[in-house]
């Protein structure tokens, strides 16, 4: 299975992510990474463009065929990118489960932001005017939505976890 996890940034999709993989023994495959290493490699500086998502699909593909489950974890803002990371499940003849992590409440959202550390070395974080200005398109399909405002990551699992069980 591949599950697409999206939001804008401080909403805490990686810190779901990483709880998500470890509970289910998933592949977590995070764009922000893939696009620090491309960063550092020498070829591009951020923002990078497409090329960190591409790498993405390519990657989560390769892991689908092998029979593993994968969390694609990333801002995933646009259209676009969505409907490319459902081709890469149906390339793939897996099923694909789609999920925007969001804070609604955003004194919360914006402590987060401004507070957090970096966990990737030299990645740039946005701060709170970049992420209220990022462009995000509305989601126009069925997803699980997590709102992580005033719940723990622990809440916010359990409600991910229920928004994955098969209905």
């Amino acid at each position: 299975m591949l599950i697409v996890m999206g939001g804008l940034p401080g909403t805490g999709k990686t810190t779901l992510a990483r709880l998500l993989a470890a509970r289910i023994g998933a592949v977590h495959l995070r764009v922000d990474t893939i696009e620090q290493a491309i960063v550092r490699s020498g070829v591009a500086r951020h923002p990078v463009g497409p090329v960190g998502y591409a790498v993405g699909y390519a990657l989560a593909e390769e892991h689908l065929r092998q029979g593993l489950t994968v969390i694609a974890e990333s801002v995933n803002p646009l259209s676009v990118t969505r409907d490319a990371w459902r081709a890469t499940a149906l390339g793939a003849g897996v099923p694909v489960v789609e999920v925007e992590v969001m804070c609604s409440d955003p004194a919360e959202h914006r402590r987060r932001v401004t507070s957090r550390s970096v966990d990737i070395p030299d990645l740039p974080l946005p701060d709170w005017q970049q992420v209220v200005d990022r462009e995000y398109e509305p989601w126009d399909r069925e997803r699980v939505v997590v709102d992580t405002a005033g719940q723990s990551p622990q809440q916010s699992l359990a409600v991910l976890l229920r928004g994955l069980e098969p209905r």
